[in-house]
């Protein structure tokens, strides 16, 4: 690992970047150290892998030059609730590369990450690639994501006067009874990005695009919100397996996951056989 210096975002505060390997410059927004002690026993109680962002960099450093960097969990540290915007991300996603002297590079980010990378590429010239995991480049979902991230923030401020009683521990994880643990600011920062893609036109936007691109989504990925969620279904699947023709059309490489939900598709073990040759064939 090369040191590399703290890079000021848009709001002035600054995240820590560390920069792996050589070769090509693929950005990876994802946090390089594990996580450990009791948070890490709740993620794994999720389905979730505490250490999925080291187990990206160490399986794509040996060919890449990688700079890795917590952008979700600065977000959740330093919540951004009135400036979390896709210009602002965007802005912050070019600082990084401007910091870590990457004229030119890749992306790949999952979920909400997919889609900063999109806004990412249509405001800038410099992407050599864009991958998308885990959120459909067309016909994105994000009105109901909107209402979801509103619904939240809701909750959250409701929770800031009243804070709920726990539920009873339990072996299983249960979505309906979870607690709401995030503040207003971190809550609203997500309702503040996804009321700036309202009136988003991603047909538009994709037809821009040049850079090589490829998605991916488990065929599972159909999340229905309990209604204090919103009660909304979000699908991140459906587009993209009604939409593959459309999209390959457009030039992206497109993989549907089949049986895989939303956590299932992110982990190391599914993305890397799909992420690293992708980028090796693109990027020489």
């Amino acid at each position: 690992m090369t040191a590399s210096p703290e890079v000021r975002l848009h709001d002035g505060n600054t995240i820590s970047i560390e920069v792996h390997g050589a070769g090509p410059t693929v950005l990876l927004p994802v946090n390089p150290r594990p996580v450990e002690g009791p948070q890490a026993d709740e993620l794994r109680k999720w389905g979730a892998d505490p250490a999925l962002g080291r187990t990206l960099v160490d399986g794509l450093s040996d060919r890449f030059r990688v700079v890795a960097f917590d952008y979700e969990g600065h977000c959740l540290q330093v919540p951004k609730p009135a400036t979390l915007t896709p210009d602002n991300v965007a802005a912050d996603l070019l600082a990084v590369a401007d910091a870590a002297g990457a004229d030119r590079f890749a992306y790949y980010g999952y979920s909400w990450l997919a889609v900063s990378g999109l806004q990412l590429a249509v405001r800038t010239d410099r992407l050599t690639a864009l991958v998308m995991g885990g959120y459909p480049p067309l016909d994105q979902p994000n009105q109901e994501m909107l209402r979801v991230t509103t619904a939240t923030h809701a909750m959250a401020t409701a929770n800031a006067a009243a804070p709920p009683v726990p539920a009873p521990p339990s072996d299983e994880p249960d979505w309906s009874t979870a607690p709401m643990t995030l503040s207003e600011a971190q809550t609203r920062q997500f309702a503040t990005l996804y009321e700036a893609l309202r009136d988003f036109d991603d047909r538009a936007a994709l037809a821009r695009l040049t850079c090589p691109r490829l998605c991916f989504v488990g065929s599972a990925d159909e999340i229905t919100y309990e209604e204090r969620w919103g009660g909304v279904h979000v699908s991140l699947a459906g587009p993209v397996v009604r939409g593959r023709a459309e999209l390959e059309a457009l030039g992206w490489q497109v993989r549907v996951l089949e049986g895989l939900d939303h956590t299932q598709a992110m982990q190391a073990a599914t993305v890397l056989p799909i992420l690293r040759p992708w980028l090796a064939d693109r990027l020489g």
